[in-house]
């Protein structure tokens, strides 16, 4: 089990790595220091022009929260501080309405040093309340996505978009995003969209903080549409654990040698305009 360890200067040279005002191939660092290295420098060094990574936290029997839907202790300090470390990484952060009024997330960062992201909720029908939390102006940017004419507070971006069958397509949220400047997003939740975006190829890393709790029964985590009767059909990406203090992240490479289908989208909007 690789155990890293978030020191001051390691992660000073992450942020300068997301800057691009630095590398992660210099330095002479602990073991520790080179395991958080490993784990957070391929989202820090933007290795793709578009990319996303998702986050998701749960239980060991694989559950995000109880039957009554408390899911807020599932991740503690250590799971928290590394959800944290993500979305300062990142420009955006991208969650569904129902997280957005279920668990009135800040979206913020505030167990590590860096800039917040912008906040983005996916709202196809218009559902959210223009008094929510992550709609409270903090300097950060705030983005809603919609397809509905839903009026929302001053300074909030709207993005109007058409749906297939009531949704939006995952492809056409990252493309939306992309083209007002937010390329490097985190999918954070909840697990429904994570599994929207999984099951059409355009997430670049998953990482899984696995809590020591069992749950026992309640909504469970990751539950892809895509069915696969064999094994052999199933995904095994390559996958790192790290342990963070009294939790374990697995770190899922779901796209290791080339830039999954957002690139492409990109490259014929480019040709087509």
């Amino acid at each position: 089990m690789n155990s890293i360890e978030v020191t001051p200067r390691v992660w000073q040279r992450l942020l300068e790595v997301r800057a691009g005002t630095s590398c992660l191939c210099c330095g002479k660092w602990s073991a520790e220091e080179q395991m958080a290295l490993d784990l957070y420098g391929p989202i820090a060094s933007r290795k793709f022009t578009s990319s996303a990574v998702g986050q998701i936290g749960q239980s060991l029997d694989g559950r995000v929260s109880t039957v009554s839907g408390d899911s807020g202790e599932v991740s503690r300090s250590d799971g928290l501080a590394h959800l944290h470390r993500l979305r300062a990484l990142v420009d955006g952060v991208v969650i569904g309405v129902k997280t957005a009024i279920h668990d009135s997330p800040r979206l913020t960062v505030r167990l590590c040093e860096g800039e917040n992201p912008a906040r983005v909720v996916i709202d196809p029908r218009g559902r959210l309340p223009n008094d929510s939390l992550v709609l409270e102006e903090n300097g950060a940017r705030r983005v809603v996505i919609q397809a509905v004419d839903t009026e929302r507070p001053e300074g909030v971006e709207v993005i109007n978009l058409a749906t297939e069958n009531g949704q939006f397509h995952p492809a056409e949220i990252l493309r939306s995003l992309s083209s007002i400047g937010l390329n490097q997003l985190l999918i954070e939740g909840g697990s429904f969209m994570l599994a929207k975006f999984i099951d059409h190829d355009l997430l670049h890393r998953l990482h899984i903080a696995v809590s020591p709790l069992i749950i026992g029964s309640g909504q469970q985590g990751l539950t892809l549409f895509g069915q696969s009767e064999k094994l052999s059909n199933s995904l095994r990406p390559t996958t790192h654990p790290f342990a963070l203090g009294s939790e374990v992240v697995f770190d899922c490479e779901l796209a290791q040698n080339q830039s999954p289908r957002l690139e492409v989208i990109n490259h014929r909007a480019q040709m087509s305009s």
